[in-house]
């Protein structure tokens, strides 16, 4: 017996002693381990997730987080006990029966509980004791071992044995569901991009910039209406309260506060330099892509709430089984065994974890229906409210930005998920959902790509040799154009949102502005003072919506250029007919395809000097209306389909210069009627179908300067000569074969060309008009050149290249102003010419 006993103990310290080495080796290798995958990996895992999306999460889901972590611990608790601790200890029952079912081992969970439930602690006044002996059961440890193994796998109820595992797979599929969202492929995607949009929208400083400008304006116009309440009092509280009201001006506005409008250096929060310019123009673009794209679909609306769902049914389905079944986790387990193995075929086991678990199981309950609550409240919040739209309405009447647009499904829902977390973040995000923000953005971008210093290399004069600045295709209008006071004259082409701000009165000296395809708006004090200052006005327009209004206002203006589709239509319409409030004008161009001279320009009548009319071919009608111009000296019908010379130009007795170039004109038998002209001076009729000229021209005695190049006539008449106060004559591009010997009779002729003609032979007579200056004769069929060329003392140039001509006179070094720069003929021709010749030629 003591043999047996010895032999037990043996064998049952080499078990401990395995036991212990098989520990000691696993507890080695999870430690290496652990030092090879440090703790704080997984921890900072977690901690990077959870603040990188902490944006889209209501409270809520955090809430809902923490609770996963304590239903987490509770299951990894129950796991760890499972693991380290002994599962059940079992004893045989000494007694057995054909029906198993009358031995209970009911009574080992009672024993005990009447004596100590009694509620006094006093002791007996005479305690029995007697001494008591252990009961043998002649079982080795493994029989033990092996029965312990035997009934907790065949007797235990499989919710006590698996119920800390159950409650890491169901707190795992909580904390899955919770997060599928944010790792499904298709929508991941856009929740990450937002999420980095609004983070980098959030720290923008063009944010706390264009929020900050909005609130100083608000904050005046806030106390500028005050003050117009308070000027509505009674007049003894007046002065009192203007008082006030200044000095509450004076310590509050930015504006009113005269330190202020000093040059200081601004806080750092409102300086924005290029880089960071450039950054939230980037993330305007991206604002816009990620709003097209989202805007689209309700998928992740749609992925949340079937999420929210799942949870819900899972839910309800763990209260329901664990409320059934933790009732199963029972302390006393009786167990079955075969008695050829042991001897015994009853056993009564005792479940070492029985009555924590119990308890952890009723603490699971609570947690899960807690979190099924705040799941169930989830899913109210997101079938009661439209979270399919999101109104920006709130931020709008904040900040004062008004065209911040109102978004709609999943763009909403994301906003809305925002707004539970901090609403400063839709409130700082909208900034870049509004075009003024974009504008004011793009305005500062272009102040730092085009500084003063070079807008002035773009400097330069132009044909009215006014200093200007030509600006082409800029998305902007740069504001450092102010502090170039010299502009004298600004010319922007095709440039974009164009706004004229009252920095304008900075340009002193601007009196010509020329928008081309450039649609602009001024702001009141730009007007004002373009009222006054403003001079010349170019438009340039695509349709007549284009063209702005407050030009009907220039009072001052004395030239107005337009060039656009003005229909009979519109001309008739009432916008035109505000031309009357342009009292200084002096001159009016109109480029276009009109039917007839619109109505309003006889609204002018009493000051326009100058109409010019390019009508790019369309036949002009109706131009009776010129005879209210009576005050006219310059009028141009240039492409307007004449066929006559128009006979209310007769009427026009100030008239000092007539163009009409680009027509249908073959005759111009009415010529005569040009006398009642008494001051016209030039007359042009270029580029026609003249095919001869009467000789009643002659009655024009005040004409100086008359054009009649790229015309059809083959012969001059001599009466055309009489026109004795001739200074510039212009046959040139015509069908000539001669010039009649009349035309050395105006002596001051100064320019005459017939180059691109038929001339044959120069009558001598041509070389006694001694004032000529300019002599064109190129490309005709001359053969000599008289030598009485000599007589032309003032002659500076000469062109007789493209002619037959075999030798030059040597007499034409005689002229003592021409050089051979102002010769113009073949080298050749030059080189036949005595060296003597050419010197005088070289040094005149």
């Amino acid at each position: 017996m003591f043999s047996r006993d010895r032999t037990v103990l043996k064998a049952y310290l080499s078990h401990s002693l395995l036991l212990l080495l098989t520990f000691t080796l696993f507890f080695r290798q999870r430690g290496a381990a652990a030092r090879m995958i440090p703790v704080g990996e997984f921890r900072n895992l977690g901690t990077e997730l959870n603040s990188k999306y902490r944006v889209l999460k209501p409270w809520w889901d955090v809430f809902s987080e923490y609770l996963c972590i304590a239903m987490l611990m509770i299951g990894v608790f129950g796991c760890t006990l499972q693991l380290t601790q002994d599962k059940i200890a079992c004893l045989p029952s000494h007694f057995t029966s054909p029906t198993p079912e009358v031995i209970d081992c009911s009574h080992i969970r009672t024993y005990g509980e009447n004596l100590t439930s009694g509620h006094t602690l006093v002791k007996p006044v005479s305690p029995i004791v007697r001494e008591v002996f252990g009961r043998k059961n002649n079982l080795d440890i493994h029989q033990y071992v092996f029965t312990n193994h035997y009934c907790y796998e065949r007797f235990v109820h499989w919710y006590a044995k698996y119920f800390p595992y159950l409650v890491v797979i169901h707190t795992m599929i909580f904390m899955v569901a919770s997060s599928f969202w944010l790792k499904f492929p298709r929508t991941s995607s856009k929740i990450e991009l937002f999420v980095t949009i609004l983070g980098k929208c959030f720290d923008s400083p063009w944010t706390t910039r264009a929020l900050s400008e909005v609130s100083e304006e608000r904050g005046e116009e806030k106390l500028v209406s005050w003050r117009k309440n308070t000027m509505s009092k009674d007049s003894t509280d007046r002065r009192a309260d203007e008082e006030e009201t200044v000095g509450l001006l004076r310590s509050s506005s930015v504006k009113s506060n005269p330190e202020k409008k000093n040059p200081e250096p601004q806080p750092a929060a409102s300086v924005l330099d290029k880089k960071e310019g450039e950054q939230a123009k980037a993330l305007f673009e991206k604002v816009k892509k990620f709003r097209t794209h989202v805007e689209e679909a309700d998928l992740l609306y749609l992925m949340y709430v079937l999420q929210t769902s799942l949870k819900v049914f899972k839910f309800l389905l763990i209260i329901i089984y664990t409320a059934a079944l933790a009732s199963n986790i029972e302390i006393v387990v009786r167990c079955l065994v075969p008695p050829e193995l042991t001897g015994f075929d009853i056993y009564c086991c005792n479940h070492n974890k029985a009555h924590l678990f119990s308890k952890l199981a009723y603490c699971y309950i609570c947690f899960v229906g807690v979190y099924g609550l705040l799941c169930i409240y989830t899913l109210y919040w997101l079938f009661h409210r439209p979270l399919k739209e999101y109104s920006f309405e709130h931020v709008r009447l904040e900040t004062g930005i008004n065209d911040i647009p109102d978004v709609k499904n999943d763009f909403a829902f994301l906003l809305h998920l925002v707004d539970q977390y901090d609403a400063l973040y839709s409130k700082r995000f909208a900034v870049f959902l509004s075009e003024v923000s974009e504008s004011r953005l793009h305005q500062l971008n272009l102040n730092h790509e085009w500084t003063a210093k070079k807008l002035r290399t773009r400097l330069s004069k132009n044909t009215n040799n006014r200093l200007e600045l030509h600006l082409l295709m800029l998305p902007g209008l740069p504001e450092t154009i102010f502090e170039i006071p010299e502009v004298q004259s600004l010319k922007l082409e095709q440039v974009k949102n164009v706004t004229i701000s009252p920095s304008v009165a900075k340009l002193d000296s601007l009196q010509e502005l020329s928008l081309i395809y450039c649609p602009a708006k001024l702001q009141l004090p730009a007007l004002n003072h373009l009222k006054e200052h403003l001079k010349v006005l170019r438009l340039a327009f695509e349709s007549l919506e284009e063209l702005p209004l407050w030009m009907y206002s220039l009072h001052g203006l004395e030239e107005l250029h337009l060039n656009g589709p003005l229909t009979i239509e519109v001309s008739r319409s009432a916008t035109l007919d505000s031309l009357r409030e342009l009292k200084s004008l002096r001159v009016l161009t109109l480029r276009s395809k009109l039917i007839k001279i619109p109505p309003s320009v006889a609204d002018v009548a009493s000051q326009l000097q100058r109409l010019c009319i390019y009508n790019e071919g369309s036949k002009l009608q109706a131009l009776s209306s010129l005879k209210k111009l009576s005050n006219l000296v310059s009028l141009e019908l240039v492409g307007c389909g004449l066929e006559r010379i128009p006979s209310a130009v007769f009427s026009l007795n100030n008239l000092q210069e007539l163009d009409l170039k680009e027509n249908h004109l073959s005759t111009v038998e009415e010529i005569l009627s040009l006398q009642h002209c008494r001051r016209l001076v030039t007359l042009r009729l270029w580029h026609n179908k003249i095919t001869y000229i009467p000789d009643h021209i002659s009655k024009l005695h005040t004409l100086e300067t008359l054009d009649i190049s790229w015309n059809k006539l083959q012969k001059l008449p001599s009466r055309l000569f009489y026109c004795t106060k001739l200074r510039h004559l212009d046959v040139s591009h015509n069908q000539l074969t001669t010039l009649p010997p009349e035309v050395g009779i105006p002596q001051g002729l100064q320019f005459f060309s017939a180059a691109f003609n038929c001339l044959e032979t120069l009558p001598e007579e041509l070389f006694s008009c001694k004032r000529l200056k300019m002599l064109a004769l190129g490309n005709n069929c001359l053969s000599n050149l008289s030598s009485r060329v000599a007589n032309l003392a003032q002659l500076v140039r000469l062109e007789i290249k493209g002619n037959r001509l075999e030798s030059l006179p040597v007499e034409i070094g005689d002229c003592p102003l021409l050089t051979l720069n102002g010769l113009i003929v073949e080298d050749s021709l030059l080189d036949l010419l005595p060296s003597d010749v050419r010197s005088r030629l070289s040094n005149s």
